[in-house]
């Protein structure tokens, strides 16, 4: 499968979920008047990151696995979102700075050397490696991190919402 097919289709679909996820979690909110506040710092252990920080993240693994693969500029956007709308403006330049990427773009990204900055080490991948490797396994394990620190606060949510693509 082409390097595109593997990451951008894929990318998209699933953060449209996080945004049908959040809103799900936006209405909880207001129908049980939690302060928004409370639900964004929710963490699933005290040594994890709270939810604002998980949606921050599944947004820079697919922005970063985007540009790295098709060789453009990683676009940087600021960790300072405080509210629901803030992570779902995040989601949505995300998602158009993805669909803004071109297939050809990713010719020959299977082999691309791809090299990046995590936890203080360099690392250094084949632009294969580092999508299966690296970039979706980051996507996926912040995802359902997401996913899962708001069922544990009671936020009706299924399989359904998770696979959906909808937001």
């Amino acid at each position: 499968m082409q390097a595109y097919d593997a990451s951008v289709p894929v990318f998209i679909h699933f953060l449209n979920s996080l945004s049908g996820i959040l809103s799900k979690a936006e209405a909880h909110c207001t129908a049980r008047k939690i302060d928004p506040a409370v639900m964004l710092g929710l963490r699933l252990a005290p040594d994890m990151f709270p939810l604002v920080r998980q949606v921050q993240i599944v947004s820079d693994a697919a922005k970063g696995a985007g540009a790295r693969l098709s060789g453009a500029a990683v676009p940087g956007f600021p960790d300072d979102e405080k509210s629901f709308a803030e992570l779902q403006a995040r989601i949505a330049r995300t998602i158009d700075f993805l669909q803004g990427l071109r297939r050809e773009d990713f010719a020959g990204a299977e082999a691309r050397a791809i090299s990046l900055k995590a936890g203080g080490r360099e690392m250094s991948f084949t632009g294969a490696a580092y999508l299966e490797t690296w970039a979706k396994p980051n996507f996926f394990f912040h995802l359902t991190t997401a996913y899962a620190i708001l069922r544990q606060a009671g936020v009706e949510l299924g399989k359904p919402d998770y696979l959906s693509g909808k937001s």
